[in-house]
């Protein structure tokens, strides 16, 4: 089994930040949305949107990556954000739901 690293930023709805780094991306979102850490700065400011996210095969290159996120300024972190998820959907709000099953009767292949 491959393990991964990833530096993921969250937003609430004012925007406020916070960029963060984890080797369980789906466990560290669901503790930001539980408020695990009650007195956390994700907690009081209600930061719990997954709105951007990267993945690594070595820890140290996600903290080195995390550690050059957090230097930008804000404005260059933003339009990071809006090149992947203009809309800043919560990239997590799927995790866990069903998928529809596959329908062969709709696909179409591709022309080669």
């Amino acid at each position: 089994m491959n393990e991964y690293a990833y530096v993921y930023i969250l937003a609430n709805g004012f925007k406020k930040l916070y960029i963060g780094v984890t080797a369980n991306l789906e466990e560290r979102i669901f503790d930001h949305k539980t408020k695990k850490h009650p007195y956390s700065h994700t907690t009081r400011y209600n930061i719990n949107q997954l709105v951007y996210f990267e993945r690594f095969t070595r820890i140290t290159a996600a903290i080195a990556r995390e550690k050059h996120l957090k230097g930008w300024l804000r404005i260059r972190k933003l339009e990071l954000i809006v090149s992947t998820n203009p809309t800043w959907r919560d990239l997590s709000l799927e995790w866990g739901q069903p998928t529809a099953p596959f329908d062969h009767t709709t696909f179409t292949p591709p022309n080669h």
